[in-house]
């Protein structure tokens, strides 16, 4: 017997209204739990900063139109303006969505890259993951703490010019997926983000100092055959060290990597691929 097919599966009418349905019951979960969102700006720079981080937006890509990477260009310049010299207070959440709100054609948004179920599509605001990439990326390398996050599950692209460890980014869905974090740090806290360029550009700052620095370390990295495809692996850590003496505390591992490679395998190199019973080191 066939698994039964859900009620979004029946058309795009269907799919519409549970997508509705979500948002809708997102919106009255926050009203009864009384979440405070960030939403105030100032202009006045932070003075210290935590961490700054750049990104390169236009990537060449096997089978995917350079139109949708130029558009993504684009629907990032008018999704910063939203979030620019935000300032995260103390007891405040930061909510992607809620702050960008709804890509439509209306508001400017151009069709960008888009990925669902593993497969790629066009769709109005696509490629604004690499935003939310970026923030949670600042986020890890400060005691913010993360209260909505989902991963790619799959290994989308080779890992060539990679210069953050695999799997530390976000995937985000207008508006029941998500990308928030709350400032449970007692500091007031500032993100500004900004495209100049062919690049994405983004700072978290604070009013003062942590007592902790972050580094974050990806080891055992590989690639494994099994019965049904490649598939990417590691381990991500955050290395904690005390701001006034330097001294290392014990690391945190944050993600265990075993991601199916849905590219090219032919793509992989071949010095990362580990022997048939082999584990990564």
């Amino acid at each position: 017997m066939g698994r039964r097919k859900l009620f979004c599966e029946y058309g795009p009418v269907c799919y519409r209204i549970s997508v509705e349905k979500e948002c809708l019951c997102r919106h009255l979960h926050d009203l009864l739990h009384r979440t405070r969102f960030a939403g105030r700006r100032d202009e006045r720079e932070f003075p210290i900063l935590v961490k700054g981080h750049t990104s390169p937006i236009l990537r060449r890509l096997d089978g995917v139109d350079m139109r949708l990477q130029r558009n993504k260009a684009e629907n990032l310049r008018l999704a910063v303006r939203a979030l620019d010299h935000l300032v995260i207070r103390p007891g405040e959440t930061f909510s992607f969505w809620h702050l960008i709100g709804r890509c439509t054609a209306r508001r400017g948004y151009l069709p960008g890259l888009a990925i669902s179920n593993g497969a790629f599509r066009e769709e109005a605001g696509g490629g604004l993951c690499q935003l939310a990439n970026l923030i949670h990326y600042l986020v890890l390398h400060t005691p913010l703490e993360v209260t909505e996050l989902h991963h790619h599950s799959d290994a989308l692209f080779p890992d060539s010019e990679r210069r953050v460890p695999f799997g530390t980014g976000t995937s985000v869905f207008y508006c029941n997926v998500d990308y928030r974090f709350c400032n449970t740090s007692g500091v007031p806290v500032q993100l500004s983000v900004w495209v100049d360029g062919e690049l994405l550009c983004g700072e978290l700052r604070a009013e003062k100092p942590f007592p902790l620095r972050y580094r974050l370390i990806e080891e055992g990295s590989c690639y494994t055959r099994e019965a049904d495809g490649f598939y990417r692996n590691s381990r991500v850590y955050r290395r904690c060290f005390e701001r006034e003496s330097g001294r290392e505390l014990p690391r945190e591992l944050i993600l265990v990597n075993h991601s199916k490679v849905m590219y090219d395998p032919s793509l992989i190199p071949p010095e990362q691929l580990a022997g048939e019973g082999t584990p990564c080191r």
